[in-house]
């Protein structure tokens, strides 16, 4: 039976090679995130079972391995907030058929070159390698996000790339060709160049762009307002065996959206939801109205309970150095552009948002620190 084989190796040509040699021996791969502390380091291989281990030593067997399929490509933690790491287990076929309707999409040629500069410990790091690898595109990996390292990437020849909203303000955009960017919710404002995308661990990558499903891709909406994916890029399943894909064949995202003019929306994650005073607040809507405000740098809004409303919604805000900024402000410019039941009810001044690597706010952190 084919292995599972942890790397522990920061982005470059070693992780790269590592990766290829072991694909040619059938085993499948597991990237580590090298920021983890020791005990989420051992709590991940504890969990997802790997039966080596490669890192600047060398190759290392690992007691209590479990195989994988043959075919399998990638077991990819997932990034949630909270319980032990599931294990999302991705084929080469799926692997592949991202590659393909990606290039497609993206019309990529002989000329390109693809940029890998997000934690390959993420499908949005590591799909950047598999896209170069499977359509013979030239690669370059960099250990990580470094606006200057992106920069110079690019003038020596990089014209794709892939980059949560974070990092886009930190580069000129338009150095590159093509920007797809992921991760957390896109700038109102962005660039031509840059296109937009949806999908998550489980659909091996981006799977719609600007709103428009990949070739191949399927997407609709269920009844209760939940996104639904049917693809060739879908994971096989989870590495303990369960899935989350129907007997038809959809992914169950546990994200709500809409279809509008033939373009998906997403309004977010269900359990991000805020129901407050029995009216539904997105906390993405809010957000992008009091990013608006002037005083105001980075702002995250999540829901914490309240006896009078059920949830009150909450505003975590950097504020611009040196601007003051006060609730009933904020609320009146709000109320500008939102009904008043979704105006914050409280104002938390902080000096930054606690993020996902891949820039997504932890909306959960926000509101367990607040109640505790």
């Amino acid at each position: 039976m084919p292995h599972l084989v942890a790397i522990d190796l920061p982005g470059g040509l070693p992780f790269v090679d590592a990766v290829r040699r072991a694909w040619d021996r059938g085993d499948a791969v597991m990237p580590i995130d090298r920021r983890l502390p020791a005990a989420a380091r051992s709590a991940l291989l504890e969990s997802l079972r790997p039966a080596q281990l490669v890192d600047a030593d060398g190759e290392h067997p690992l007691e209590g391995g479990h195989g994988v399929e043959p075919g399998d490509a990638v077991v990819m933690a997932t990034s949630g907030s909270t319980g032990p790491p599931k294990g999302v287990v991705l084929t080469h076929a799926a692997m592949a058929a991202s590659a393909r309707a990606t290039a497609a999409r993206l019309d990529v040629g002989p000329a390109d070159r693809w940029l890998a500069c997000l934690p390959l410990a993420h499908i949005g790091g590591f799909s950047v390698i598999t896209k170069a690898l499977a359509n013979d595109t030239p690669l370059t990996v960099l250990p990580g996000f470094d606006a200057a390292a992106v920069e110079a990437a690019a003038r020596d020849g990089a014209t794709l790339v892939s980059l949560v909203a974070t990092a886009l303000q930190r580069i000129d955009p338009s150095l590159f060709r093509v920007i797809v960017l992921g991760g957390s919710r896109p700038p109102a404002h962005r660039p031509d160049n840059c296109i937009a995308t949806y999908g998550m661990t489980e659909t091996g990558s981006g799977v719609v762009y600007d709103g428009v499903p990949l070739e191949g891709v399927d997407v609709r909406i269920a009844d209760d307002g939940e996104v639904l994916v049917r693809g060739p890029m879908l994971l096989r399943c989870y590495r303990d065996g369960t899935t989350p894909v129907d007997n038809e064949g959809w992914l169950h995202t546990d994200d709500v959206g809409r279809i509008v003019d033939g373009r998906l929306q997403v309004d977010g994650r269900r359990g991000d939801l805020i129901v407050t005073g029995g009216e539904n607040v997105w906390p993405d809507t809010v957000e992008r109205a009091l990013q608006a405000h002037p005083s105001v740098a980075e702002v995250a809004v999540a829901g914490v309970a309240d006896p009078e409303w059920g949830q009150r919604v909450v505003a975590w805000v950097v504020p611009v150095a040196g601007a003051p900024l006060a609730l009933a402000e904020l609320r009146a410019f709000a109320a500008e552009s939102l009904p008043a039941f979704m105006a914050p009810k409280e104002l938390v001044v902080v000096q930054s948002i606690p993020r996902t690597a891949l820039g997504k706010v932890a909306r959960g952190a926000l509101s367990r620190a607040h109640s505790a």
